[in-house]
């Protein structure tokens, strides 16, 4: 499949890129997306919530009242869950929400996204740039050139570079990433993927193996 390479000022350079079959144009299996995503958010939660019960309250262990006689509901402390001010029952406890996820099924995950952006022609292809400075008015103004600036964007260049990440940070709906760092709930979460020419060979050889 070849896309059109322009560059980021939005002027076109008449060359072409070929995207790979084998990382842009398989057969997708939705089911590994699910297990990716799933994957993903789990791994975002910190899973540190706790409320605590009644052994953890601090008060007074003595009987309030005795048991029989007073017309009411027996009770024991004043930690009792029913009353106000009392401990939690089966209440969340921190816990680990991450789980393991086969690198194959992970990698067919990523293919199967990169494939529907490029069945859908939600990917763009721009040539290898740099900025000076970290300038939040150029990224800007390069998704305008591109017209981006309406849509969730996805950049993903080669390597790390602090003037491109930092003057994209701030705008709302974009995101930038390495070629390394490319993961299926970004792919899907952008409406258009926009690939610094560079990282094409880089995602080629880390999903083609």
């Amino acid at each position: 499949m070849d896309v059109a390479i322009t560059k980021h000022s939005g002027e076109t350079t008449g060359r072409k890129v070929n995207l790979s079959t084998e990382v842009f144009g398989i057969e997708p299996n939705d089911h590994a997306i699910w297990l990716d995503v799933k994957s993903y958010l789990a791994n975002q939660r910190q899973g540190t919530h706790k409320s605590k019960q009644r052994n953890e309250i601090s008060g007074s262990s003595k009987k309030i009242k005795k048991q029989k006689g007073t017309g009411g509901a027996r009770a024991g402390n004043i930690k009792n869950p029913q009353f106000k001010g009392g401990g939690r029952v089966f209440g969340p406890a921190p816990r680990e929400y991450s789980f393991k996820l086969n690198k194959k099924v992970k990698d067919l995950a990523r293919r199967s996204a990169l494939t529907y952006k490029a069945k859908d022609s939600s990917i763009a292809i721009i040539e290898d740039f740099s900025f000076d400075a970290p300038k939040t008015k150029q990224y800007a103004s390069m998704l305008k050139s591109l017209g981006l600036n309406e849509q969730k964007t996805l950049l993903v260049i080669p390597e790390s570079n602090y003037n491109i990440a930092s003057s994209g940070r701030n705008i709302k709906n974009t995101k930038i990433i390495t070629a390394s760092q490319i993961n299926t709930y970004d792919v899907i979460n952008a409406d258009k993927l926009i690939l610094v020419e560079s990282s094409v060979g880089k995602i080629d050889n880390l999903l083609n193996k």
